[in-house]
């Protein structure tokens, strides 16, 4: 037992036996913590004694050490009523794709149907997602993602910090009540994919006060996700905050009651952006962007019904349906003349559009913003560029 735990073990003892959760160290079932030995077998044994516990838990990853994980699986149900994992050390992934091993739900680190887990702490993961980039943009390799929860409640990930991941970072799907906050998410601008965080199929979701700086969506919102509750995030270079993208293959998919506010743009490709594919069918409803900081940003305020990366896409007439979506309280500069792009099905088009209190201006002294709009139908006050275009 190392004297991190030890001094743990104490200031848990001074407040009452009986008011601590019962604790565990990574390195008492083996991890070495050098960086170079595989760390993962520890891990999993460490796990197996905290899920089977029957008592609140607190599983320790101690600093100034760094742990080498190849891919890992948490599963559940545990009988413990509270897991806490204090990340403190460094968990590092394989640094060659040749020394990874199978992933599970194509992730490196997974949980599953673990409730009431809290993954916190100062420490820094390393994904090592060098030679996967290379490998993505040559031979189309399928990629793990960082972290996934899956169908797990009552969770937190907190105070992380997270560099070069082989793609997206966290994926939490098929889960309720969701506390995401204080993260630290870093990717180079040409990494592709590699999302910040993506929410599937989850309810009463809150992401707040983190940094994210990615290749591809800061956060994106996916089908069957509702009551997500955003804010305070600074989200650099990077796809912006997206909703979708829905309806891909003719998918009918839904999102709602989705509220973005107190966040920043800089340099990112997008803004608020909401992007379905022709062809498909739901809908998205009830979303609120709103007090959004904008810096050299290209595309602020996006919705785009006509999404294809590829630009080969037939046009279908069904579509994924769009209304009751405010942006509210935008300011700051534009990398793009198209401030404003509302661009909605040529069947159902968008209803209920309503844009207050909007001042974008170029971040080119010498350049001006306008606003587009099709088959667009609600109102604007307030809004510079103006947006005559709405029906």
């Amino acid at each position: 037992m190392d004297l991190y735990t030890i001094f743990l073990m104490l200031c848990m003892a001074t407040l009452g036996s009986s008011m601590g959760p019962h604790l565990f160290n990574v390195v008492d079932f083996g991890a070495v913590g050098d960086g170079i030995t595989d760390d993962s077998k520890a891990f999993m044994k460490a796990w197996g004694a905290v899920c089977r516990a029957t008592h609140e838990t607190l599983l320790i990853v101690p600093p100034r050490k760094t742990f080498l994980l190849k891919p890992v699986k948490f599963l559940g149900p545990c009988k413990s009523p509270g897991i806490q994992i204090l990340v403190e050390g460094n968990i590092v992934a394989p640094s060659k794709i040749s020394e990874w091993t199978t992933t599970y739900m194509g992730s490196w680190i997974v949980f599953v149907r673990v409730n009431g887990v809290k993954v916190t702490g100062n420490g820094e993961i390393h994904g090592k997602g060098f030679e996967w980039w290379r490998c993505a943009v040559k031979s189309k390799c399928m990629r793990p993602m960082g972290m996934k929860f899956h169908s797990c409640n009552n969770i937190e990930i907190s105070g992380l910090k997270i560099f070069n991941t082989p793609e997206k970072f966290l994926s939490v799907s098929d889960s309720n009540h969701v506390i995401i906050s204080n993260l630290q998410i870093k990717n180079p601008k040409t990494s592709p994919n590699t999302d910040g965080m993506d929410l599937t199929h989850s309810t009463n979701v809150y992401v707040r006060d983190s940094h994210i700086s990615t290749g591809d969506d800061c956060i994106a919102i996916l089908s069957g996700c509702s009551r997500i509750f955003i804010s305070g995030i600074s989200c650099i270079q990077g796809h912006g905050i997206s909703i979708g993208s829905m309806g891909h293959n003719g998918q009918y998919d839904t999102v709602e009651e989705v509220h973005v506010r107190n966040c920043k743009f800089g340099s990112s490709l997008n803004g608020a952006h909401i992007k379905t594919w022709q062809g498909g069918s739901g809908f998205v409803r009830k979303v609120t962007f709103q007090d959004i900081t904008l810096h050299n940003t290209s595309n602020p305020i996006n919705i785009d019904q006509f999404y294809c990366p590829g630009g080969k896409c037939p046009n279908q007439t069904r579509a994924v349906q769009l209304s009751d979506i405010s942006f509210i309280g935008f300011r700051g500069t534009s990398f793009t003349e198209t401030a404003i792009n509302i661009a909605c099905s040529q069947s159902l088009g968008c209803s209920n559009i309503f844009l207050d209190h909007i001042n974008i201006i170029s971040s080119d002294p010498h350049k001006k913003v306008h606003s587009n709009c099709f088959n667009a139908r609600g109102r604007s006050t307030n809004t510079f560029p103006a947006v005559n275009c709405l029906q």
